[in-house]
C-alpha cells in the first residue's frame, strides 16, 4: 500500500489549482466532472513511486447537497479523505472488511483517472475517511 493521493475540499477549484501550482510547483494531470459523487475535480501529481503516482485531489462539490458540499457547511476547506493505493481494490476491501471495518461501498467503483475505488467508513478508521484505489492500467 501507499499513499495514492490525499482529497481536499474546496469552494473554488481554480482557485486551489492556481495556489497549489504557485506554491508548490505542482501540475493538473487530470480534470474530471464526477455526478455519480457530485465533484469537479484536479488531479495534480506530486511525485512518482515504485507502485505508482502519488496526486492532490482537489474536490469542488457541484451542489450545496453533495457530500462534499455537505462536508463544506460542516467542516469549512480542508483535507477531506486519504487515499490508498492497492493492487486490487475488490481483495483490499474483502481483507479490510474481515477485520471487521464496515465499507460503505459494497464493490468498487468508477474514481478519478480510470482507477477502481472504495471507502472505508471514518468511524472505524480514526475519524478519517479512507479510500481504496486501485490505479488504471498504465498510471
Amino acid at each position: 500500500m501507499r499513499i495514492d493521493h490525499i482529497g481536499i475540499a474546496c469552494h473554488d477549484l481554480e482557485e486551489k489549482i492556481a495556489l497549489f501550482e504557485r506554491t508548490f510547483e505542482l501540475t493538473v494531470v487530470a480534470r474530471e466532472v464526477n455526478e455519480e459523487q457530485g465533484v469537479k475535480e484536479a488531479m495534480l501529481h506530486i511525485a512518482d513511486g515504485e507502485g505508482g503516482g502519488s496526486y492532490i485531489q482537489l474536490l469542488e462539490p457541484l451542489s450545496a447537497d453533495s457530500p462534499v458540499g455537505k462536508f463544506l457547511a460542516r467542516r469549512g476547506e480542508g483535507v477531506h479523505h486519504v487515499a490508498f493505493g492497492v493492487p486490487d481494490v475488490s481483495q483490499a476491501m474483502e481483507q479490510i472488511g474481515a477485520k471487521g471495518v464496515r465499507l460503505l461501498d459494497e464493490r468498487p467503483r468508477h474514481g478519478s483517472m480510470g482507477s477502481s475505488i472504495a471507502f472505508l467508513h471514518p468511524k472505524d478508521v480514526g475519524g478519517m475517511l479512507t479510500e481504496l484505489v486501485q490505479a488504471a492500467e498504465g498510471r
